[in-house]
């Protein structure tokens, strides 16, 4: 698939540089990586996770606030409070870094690989798995369509398994055991 100019694909690579200067684990998320498991779309911002366990926020969050500036009052207690750091890039993309620190986090980073885009560089995103996990946790309208589209150009190279078994405690953790049913008639139907 060939790529032109792409703001947002550009972005992903300009950041990840900068957040490997800071040696920090990452990987995108979201739209960006909706672009390489699935059909591209358009996205307005782009997501990121920063490894950043449990008490390590605001010294993360800090860090992560010398790259761009914050869209939003009070960044630091919001970073600490939310485990998101809200950035703005000089053309006003939105950039939202969630701040990981559980166990399944940690793996989707162990599981992320190097993307090279032509035109663009290397973007390190998650494995299409662990977006299709990502996104049906979200469990917003447009993620479905997404979670759709990547069962569909992902076919038999998808680790159904693997979903099931990150997404099950997941769900549980958020009472909306409708998501496993949601996902379970996509997989019957895919």
């Amino acid at each position: 698939m060939e790529y032109g100019s792409n703001n947002i694909l550009h972005l992903a690579v300009k950041l990840g540089i900068e957040i490997e200067r800071l040696k920090l684990p990452y990987c995108w998320i979201g739209g960006v990586a909706v672009q390489r498991w699935s059909d591209p779309r358009q996205t307005s911002d782009v997501d990121a996770m920063v490894f950043a366990g449990f008490g390590r926020e605001r010294a993360i969050a800090s860090q992560l606030l010398t790259l761009f500036p914050s869209r939003i009052e009070s960044p630091l207690e919001f970073a600490v409070q939310a485990r998101i750091v809200l950035l703005a890039a000089p053309n006003g993309t939105g950039i939202d870094i969630s701040l990981g620190g559980l166990p399944f986090e940690q793996r989707i980073l162990d599981r992320a690989s190097d993307w090279p885009v032509p035109q663009h560089g290397t973007i390190r995103t998650c494995s299409a798995e662990d977006l299709v996990v990502l996104k049906a946790v979200a469990n917003r309208p447009q993620d479905w369509i997404d979670i759709k589209n990547v069962l569909i150009r992902q076919g038999l190279k998808l680790h159904r398994d693997l979903i099931a078994e990150e997404l099950a405690p997941l769900v549980e953790l958020k009472e909306e055991p409708e998501i496993l049913t949601s996902m379970s008639q996509l997989f019957a139907n895919g």
